[in-house]
């Protein structure tokens, strides 16, 4: 076994495709192929199962994974030690946003990233706060935003901007009828409202049901959506109302389409954090991207205060 070999296998099995791997890698198939059958007949073990869309992992190959994950990072980190004792940054680093603040973040991100660091490189994942939790922990990302980050010991996380969670409803109008002139909602109006929500593991989905809870309201649940867009199409469509803070609205292109209205009564917010495994060293590279994301998150938190 051999880190090549690990590279390889790693790329085989987050592409679920040799040829693909192929490409990205800039190997010829055939190597690629030899390079892990050789670490199967190593480990004596059958690591992935080919069928007719491409590749899955075995049981075995879910284990080498998750460990070879973990011993890329660890040379990659190695490398970025030697080299920033250069005095300039560099290796390579993770960064993963929630979709919300992916479209609002990602341009910013990299353009700054290449003017501060031209010998660094960078990648930037989506997903949801409960997976880029989970990814941070197991070392596939480096750093990531998560909304309302439960406690855990694998993370360190930094509160970094706290947003109003509003009621989203479509301009002009609420279910065929003309709104109200009020510039705030309650939790018990919400309650008479079908939402369209994320699913329950969502952050900001949990955190609405427990205030609803404790203020003793049951929520009106018409649609369980996950993505930011099909949700706000299907508010304007006229199908329900939408729990968002001001920046993932911004985020849509779209803002002058709906009308948002801060909770009260009581007041809902959103925090927004910033979070890095407990137990990785900080290295110069993931410091100077840490205040890069802070910067950048407080900038758009002040351009898009209601």
């Amino acid at each position: 076994m051999n880190l090549k070999q690990l590279e390889y296998f790693v790329a085989v099995a987050e592409l679920g495709s040799f040829s693909k791997a192929a490409v990205i890698l800039n190997v010829a198939q055939p190597a690629l192929s030899r390079q892990v059958r050789l670490l199967e007949a190593d480990l004596r073990a059958t690591l992935l199962l080919r069928n007719g869309r491409g590749v899955v992992l075995t049981e075995a190959g879910k284990r080498l994974f998750d460990h070879s994950v973990g011993i890329l990072q660890l040379v990659s980190r190695t490398r970025e030690d030697i080299e920033a004792s250069r005095d300039e940054p560099a290796g390579r680093i993770v960064v993963g946003l929630p979709p919300s603040m992916g479209r609002l973040l990602t341009l910013p991100l990299v353009e700054g990233f290449r003017r501060a660091l031209p010998k660094a490189r960078l990648a930037v994942v989506e997903g949801l706060s409960a997976h880029l939790a989970e990814w941070i922990a197991t070392g596939r990302v480096d750093i990531g935003l998560l909304h309302n980050p439960e406690a855990q010991p694998a993370l360190e996380v930094t509160p970094v901007l706290e947003e109003p969670l509003g009621l989203v409803s479509p301009a002009g109008k609420r279910g065929g009828r003309k709104v109200s002139l009020r510039s705030t909602a309650t939790l018990a109006e919400l309650a008479r409202l079908p939402l369209i929500l994320p699913e329950r593991s969502h952050a900001m989905r949990k955190l609405l049901e427990t205030q609803a809870a404790l203020s003793g309201h049951k929520l009106n649940v018409a649609l369980e959506i996950s993505g930011v867009q099909s949700i706000l199409d299907l508010v304007r469509a006229g199908h329900g109302h939408a729990l968002l803070t001001p920046s993932a609205l911004a985020a849509s292109g779209d803002a002058a389409a709906f009308r948002l209205r801060p909770i009260v009564e009581p007041r809902l917010t959103s925090t927004l954090c910033l979070a890095v495994s407990a137990h990785k060293p900080a290295t110069p590279l993931s410091k100077h991207v840490f205040r890069m994301l802070r910067e950048l998150v407080l900038a758009t938190g002040r351009s898009h205060q209601p």
